[in-house]
């Protein structure tokens, strides 16, 4: 390969800051919080030239960033996790990337390491589950993600154990699921999922118990998306724990029916501007707060999880393209507007994306958003 020519010197703006030092934890939000409008920021120093990698050139209309500046990491990938050659099989890719289409739907999945990881070689701490269960008009998709939690060491692992556990659960309760979705019964529906939860993540406690490991540290935020394999069903299933986002891309527009839940005396609330609990689309959202449910069809109720059990059934429209993502994604979309237009102007297009193209629109970068993405989408014909 020939020798790059000699180009001007990097300018300090366009070089990532310097990794922690040995020992140290980085912040916690200083690579996730968007910058003070109007403050001025000045980049660390440049770790000297060479540092910086090109991207290769983008496809046509596609971009590498929006917003007013350009993120202060490399785009590309630059130091791996460091392994345990005893202990291969705990490394985790990159990049994670998966698609269907069955009935009325297409769906395309993608897990994606975050720039601030990358530069420090640390492992991509969300996980995603795809899966189906079933065959033909019965089958049940699943989609399945989870964050660990931020600065500690097995968040990876407590990610991939809460996809395992509740990809399980859902998996052994297929057919009763299938059956309740395709009839309406959105009571059985939110009792039995809500339990399935509540004992994925008790085993996930329990799981932190034989490592010695704090549950408060060994945890993970759980975000799940059901689709029948039915053409004629158009009920969509969200449930989970934790934070995260859940979007609507209806004739260009981008709706925000994640549910917002406040703090008030210690209590979990519905928060102020929450969707109301059925819209005249027929969605529905249910939040459980603590209220004892009936026995489940499901599974028997363990512990239950320490914050709210968020669940929504959703009627698509011909022409819906619903988002469940993590907050490494969801958190950009509500902070940067130009994101959602960007987003919303590719995703409204007559054609689903290919793979790759999904994969390019869902890492597109913005400056002061750091961690990492996990997205679902469903294409609606």
């Amino acid at each position: 390969m020939p020798p790059r020519p000699a180009g001007p010197p990097p300018s300090p703006g366009d070089q990532p800051p310097r990794p922690p030092a040995p020992g140290t934890e980085p912040s916690s939000r200083a690579d996730q919080a968007p910058e003070p409008s109007g403050t001025p920021v000045t980049d660390p120093p440049p770790d000297g030239p060479g540092s910086r990698i090109e991207r290769p050139a983008l496809a046509p209309g596609a971009r590498d960033h929006v917003g007013t500046r350009p993120p202060t990491y490399d785009a590309e990938p630059t130091a791996l996790p460091a392994a345990d050659p005893d202990d291969l099989d705990d490394l985790v890719a990159d990049t994670v990337l998966d698609g269907a289409r069955y009935g009325a739907c297409t769906l395309r999945a993608v897990s994606v390491r975050g720039d601030s990881a990358r530069y420090r070689g640390e492992p991509r701490r969300d996980a995603l589950l795809t899966a189906r269960f079933g065959t033909g008009e019965h089958a049940l998709l699943l989609v399945a993600m989870a964050t660990g939690a931020r600065a500690t060491p097995g968040a990876h692992r407590a990610a991939a154990e809460a996809c395992h556990w509740i990809g399980r659960a859902v998996g052994r309760s297929h057919a009763r699921l299938v059956e309740d979705i395709r009839d309406g019964r959105r009571g059985d529906l939110k009792s039995g999922l809500h339990r399935l939860t509540d004992r994925s993540l008790g085993k996930l406690r329990a799981s932190a118990s034989e490592q010695g490991v704090d549950p408060g540290e060994y945890a993970a935020s759980l975000r799940c998306l059901l689709l029948s394999a039915d053409p004629e069903c158009r009920t969509r299933v969200f449930f989970g724990v934790g934070s995260g986002g859940l979007f609507r891309l209806r004739e260009g527009e981008w709706q925000d029916i994640e549910p917002q839940v406040a703090e008030v005396k210690g209590e979990p609330v519905l928060g102020f501007g929450s969707p109301p609990s059925e819209t005249p689309e027929g969605d529905r959202l249910t939040m459980d707060l603590g209220i004892p449910t009936p026995p489940s069809p499901y599974e028997p109720a363990p512990e239950p999880p320490r914050e709210p059990f968020r669940f929504r059934t959703s009627v698509a429209r011909p022409g819906d393209t619903l988002l469940m993502c993590s907050g490494g994604l969801a958190d950009p979309l509500r902070g940067e507007p130009e994101l959602g237009e960007y987003l919303a102007e590719r995703w409204s297009r007559p054609e689903p994306p290919g793979l790759a193209a999904f994969l390019a629109d869902s890492q597109v970068r913005v400056k002061g958003y750091a961690d990492d993405r996990t997205a679902a989408a469903v294409w609606e014909a």
